[in-house]
């Protein structure tokens, strides 16, 4: 048989509200017969999900191939049980939840082809609430990494792999994982490809927004969250280059991965939970090195975390209920800094630095240097009136420069000095998704 161009893998588990549409979309693809082929997974589910893809396949002969087995509790066994069944030179996972661009195939194969990538992310756009952070989605780019573009916030496997990739360096899913199992798997496979690309010039890749529970992903556990964000830095820890790549990668799961797990819903745990989560934070925090890219993070993201770490979740509940209610804090002025005045500032209960409540700080001015003494008789000799009208001629400053060392009449004032850990924007720079502050929903 001839090999496919692309293999779709698709995870189904009671999903037939969306699935109609998700099929719908690879029946309608542009690839001619023969270069697409699409294996489907059905993973116990209860809803007739099963049926309906016994119907496509019996619909669309040498289309679909459809696998049914036993719930597995996560889709991660199926994905992979999928991808050791692709012929494809390429392979896409597609969330049943989810569907296609009717030209989506075509156009990533063909640059995969040209450019020679391991790794092609699509243009991504969500529907029906969907949000998706689109700062790697301006332009298209032939090669993309974590240091100097936004790929470290588009961590879904919804992309185009070379099934050699994943074979050669024996990539998986860890089935352990409930929830966030495709994140680790699609970080090791950017940081072994030899390229990563974006296409950005066509909405390719069509994200819904599901919020019904019988999603796994929604019934999963905050515990189960906190394993899934330890094996993606886990695997940032092992591959990434030290320094701005590392980096990057730390500030997504420190600035949104984990803060976010640290807000209005942990006011819904029980005591008990919410000391284990802090205990969790704090070993993040530590293992992972989160002070290293601090300066990355919005404060109030610092400023969760270090609660966290702190063990304090009476004061973390209180900062939770302050940002809900309040929103952005006032700004505390000190000398030349400027903080964010929210609750745990300066609380000697807590202890908590000031750098870690830090906007900005003002450069320092430098004194001009001293008159020299053409300076000091020009000006107590000639009133300041007939000084300005002087300066108005161009014959008169270039004089003015030439006695003057080229400095004007006045000497120079300018700013020197740093301007603060988080440098002098806001909350701090964030670097990911392309606009400034935090984005809504990382992939």
């Amino acid at each position: 048989m001839a090999v496919p161009d692309v293999t779709v893998v698709v995870v189904v588990h009671n999903a037939v509200p969306y699935l109609t549409a998700c099929l719908d979309s690879l029946v309608g693809q542009s690839l001619p017969p023969g270069r697409l082929e699409v294996v489907a997974v059905d993973d116990g589910s209860t809803d007739g999900g099963g049926e309906l893809l016994e119907e496509y396949a019996a619909h669309h002969p040498g289309l679909f191939r459809v696998v049914r087995q036993p719930d597995s509790g996560g889709p991660a066994g199926p994905a992979d049980r999928g991808t050791a069944l692709a012929r494809g030179r390429y392979v896409l996972f597609l969330g049943t939840d989810d569907r296609l661009g009717a030209e989506a195939l075509e156009r990533l194969v063909a640059a995969a082809d040209a450019w020679g990538s391991d790794v092609v992310v699509p243009n991504h756009v969500g529907v029906d609430g969907r949000l998706v952070p689109q700062g790697i989605f301006h332009a298209d780019a032939e090669s993309v990494g974590f240091a100097d573009s936004a790929l470290a916030w588009a961590l879904s496997d919804g992309k185009l792999f070379r099934l050699d990739l994943i074979r050669r360096h024996g990539l998986r899913r860890d089935e352990g994982l409930k929830v966030f199992a495709d994140h680790p798997f699609t970080l090791e496979a950017c940081l072994r490809a030899g390229r990563v690309s974006v296409l950005a010039d066509y909405d390719c890749y069509v994200p819904v927004l599901r919020e019904d529970p019988g999603d796994v992903t929604e019934r999963a556990g905050v515990l189960d969250r906190l394993r899934g964000i330890a094996a993606l830095l886990r695997v940032a820890a092992e591959l990434a280059a030290p320094g701005a790549e590392s980096d990057a990668i730390r500030a997504r799961g420190f600035a949104w991965d984990v803060p976010r797990l640290l807000q209005a819903g942990f006011l819904l745990l029980d005591g008990g939970l919410q000391e284990r989560v802090c205990a969790e934070v704090a070993r993040l925090v530590e293992r992972f090195g989160a002070r290293e890219v601090y300066h990355r993070l919005p404060v109030a993201a610092r400023v969760r975390l270090e609660l966290a770490v702190a063990g304090r979740p009476e004061a973390l509940r209180d900062q939770i209920r302050y940002e809900a209610a309040h929103g952005e804090p006032p700004v505390v002025v000190d000398g030349r800094r400027h903080y964010a005045g929210l609750p745990a500032f300066r609380d000697a209960r807590l202890g908590l630095p000031d750098e870690l409540f830090l906007l900005r700080e003002e450069p320092v001015a430098e004194a001009a240097p001293p008159l020299n003494l053409a300076q000091q008789l020009w000006r107590g000799v000639v009133p300041v009136q007939v000084r300005g009208r002087l300066r108005r001629h161009p014959l008169w400053r270039r004089l003015a420069e030439s006695v003057n060392g080229g400095r004007g009449e006045l000497g120079a004032v300018r700013a020197v000095g740093p301007v603060g850990p988080v440098g002098p924007v806001g909350q701090g720079e964030l670097v990911g998704p392309g606009e400034p502050g935090l984005p809504s929903a990382p992939q």
